[in-house]
Order: C-alpha cells, then structure tokens, then sequence
C-alpha cells in the first residue's frame, strides 16, 4: 500500500502568482521532475542549474535549461524556492 492516497490533506505553494500542489507523491513532485531537481538542489547546496530527468532522477536523458520550457524552468525555481522558504532543510555535511 502507498503511503500516499487521494485523501491525504493537500498542500500548496504560491510561486511567481502560480499556485503549485505540492502534496508528496502528484506528477509535480515526483522523483526527477523540475520542482523535485529544483528542491533537491537547494537542500545539497548545489548551483542552481534548472534541469529534469524525464525518466526518473539518474535515468534516460537529462534535460537542461536549452530543452525546458518556460513552465518546467518555474517549477524548477519553484522546487529551489519552496526548500529555501518553506522547508528549509539542507543536507549537514559535517
């Protein structure tokens, strides 16, 4: 059984006047998308360098910043802004 249901309680995130769902386990962020690279990058403190993995994290080809849409771009600074605002948790490298 998933950990995650159609009943859990919804949770969003205003960024640039959109309104993201950012409920764990919807299309938005799923392991590999823009918003997850974008929060995945905030929380390792890596260079903000907008990309997705359309297959999953690691798997078929990466797409940068040349082949993203404008929308998928936004939801990877969404993804940045939403761990450095909201969740703001960064990986302890000591």
């Amino acid at each position: 059984m998933s950990a995650w249901s159609n009943d859990a309680p919804r949770e969003y995130f205003e960024f640039k006047d959109i309104t993201y769902d950012v409920t764990f386990g919807n299309d938005l962020t799923r392991h590999g998308g823009p918003f997850d690279r974008g929060s995945a990058d905030s929380y390792y403190q890596r260079s903000t360098e907008p990309h997705y993995w359309p297959e999953g994290t690691g798997k078929g080809e990466k797409v940068t910043r040349d082949g993203m849409t404008a929308a998928e771009i936004d939801q990877y600074n969404a993804g940045v802004d939403y761990n450095e605002t909201v969740v703001q948790d960064y990986k302890d490298w000591g």
